[in-house]
């Protein structure tokens, strides 16, 4: 596909956005008003404004990333609209914010590419870590940490005027995190991919070149789980051990993953009341509707009512669901969007990271090879559970869905991520 074809979809996305914006207001009565307009112009410049940078400065990347990003960020964008006007005008600006972030990291890469982060790798390990720790720090200064539902993800700072303005540092963690462990598995994944004796049937691998990154995966954890953040724990922990295991292609390393997540999740359910509340509504939502399970009740009514098409935009109740502009964005796309808008919701992630890995592959250098891997499995992670918890197919995690949710941090990180693989993608062959 063509620069050209690329500007045309994202042209495409953008007027989809701006006729959900228009629907919702003809349902409230309101007709066509500034907001649809308003919508189609910072659509443009955000998903322009990485257009061109990709133009002049990695006209070679893959045109897929950018196009579907901005259907999954119409549909989004939309969905928190109808929920709440004044959310999907504050989600609009975050966008223009993340399209400039992004158009900013390509012209920062123009040169000699992700290249350059490879020797700051310990540095970008202290950064992740120091953005973990930013929730902790106490409610008196004027920057300090937010608690919500039992976990204490997010950071507020005071502004002028008496406001306040948050943020979650966790999504800008996962990048950092990721470069890290790509610089770091670049170097020594020949001698973690070695056996050098055996505890039984297990292979144990060489504690000398393991340890750091052992260090590294349970310092991180350790602050998610002291902070009650259970789902960005798991996010992370899935980047460590499946990271390792792409690099090395050992199955030792699923295996003993799989374990310690069951075993930290058994702990977890005994040590936190908000895990066993979870838990309970994955269960039984039912059995205690009014309370525990109440959430996730109301995600199934919406998914069942939305049938094959769906109510129409703006004909739905999202509105009934509790957190439904972020932790349950996509049974909200599913009962006004029905059964065919959630298909092409999963869909469009599906083709997404089939694409990161798909640039994985073709890249030769193993830095790049090992980030693309990394970058993309921690946004499938992320998708995956998410959308898994709102199916009851796994509890509700509380991160947010790539690009729908409504969250100005998580637009912004992950147009960074999107722009840090178009960026591998130039210089693939390379």
């Amino acid at each position: 596909m063509t620069r050209s074809a690329e500007a045309a979809l994202l042209v495409t996305a953008s007027v989809v956005a701006a006729f959900g914006t228009a629907l919702i207001g003809f349902t409230r009565g309101v007709g066509l008003d500034a907001q649809v307009a308003l919508t189609f112009i910072v659509f443009v410049s955000s998903f322009g404004s990485v257009h061109l940078a990709l133009r002049r400065w990695a006209p070679s990347a893959n045109p897929y990333l950018f196009p579907l990003a901005a259907f999954l960020t119409a549909v989004g964008i939309t969905e928190v609209y109808r929920i709440n006007p004044s959310l999907g005008g504050v989600q609009r600006w975050s966008l223009l914010l993340a399209g400039l972030t992004a158009s900013a990291v390509l012209f920062l890469l123009r040169g000699d590419g992700v290249a350059a982060l490879r020797r700051y790798r310990f540095l970008f390990l202290t950064a992740g870590v120091a953005l973990l720790l930013l929730p902790l720090l106490p409610d008196t200064w004027p920057i300090h940490g937010i608690e919500a539902n039992g976990s204490r993800l997010w950071v507020g700072m005071d502004i002028p005027g008496g406001r306040e303005l948050s943020f979650q540092p966790g999504e800008l963690a996962k990048i950092a995190l990721a470069v890290f462990l790509a610089s770091y598995l670049a170097d020594h994944h020949l001698a973690m991919g070695t056996t050098r004796r055996k505890i039984g049937r297990l292979d144990v691998p060489p504690l000398g070149q393991f340890g750091p990154i052992l260090l590294a995966a349970g310092a991180a954890f350790a602050v998610l789980v002291y902070q009650r953040d259970l789902g960005a724990s798991l996010l992370v922990f899935a980047l460590f051990v499946g990271a390792i295991y792409l690099a090395t292609g050992k199955l030792a390393y699923l295996v003993v993953g799989g374990g310690l997540v069951a075993i930290g999740g058994i702990v977890s359910y005994q040590m936190f009341d908000h895990v066993q509340r979870r838990v309970s509504a994955w269960l039984d939502p039912f059995a205690d509707f009014s309370d525990t399970g109440y959430q996730v009740a109301q995600g199934l009514f919406a998914l069942g009512s939305g049938s094959l098409t769906g109510s129409g935009v703006g004909l739905g109740r999202p509105d009934l669901i509790p957190a439904a502009a972020t932790d349950f964005i996509f049974a909200a796309v599913a009962e006004e969007m029905g059964l065919a808008g959630a298909i092409a919701v999963i869909a469009a992630y599906a083709l997404l990271v089939a694409a990161g890995f798909g640039i994985a592959l073709h890249t030769r250098d193993l830095f790049r090879k090992f980030l693309a891997a990394s970058l993309t499995l921690v946004f499938a992670v992320q998708s995956l559970l998410i959308m898994a918890g709102v199916l009851r197919l796994f509890p509700i995690t509380g991160i947010t869905l790539p690009f729908m949710s409504y969250g100005g941090t998580s637009l912004l990180a992950n147009m960074t991520l999107l722009a840090l693989l178009a960026r591998i993608s130039h210089g693939a062959r390379t």
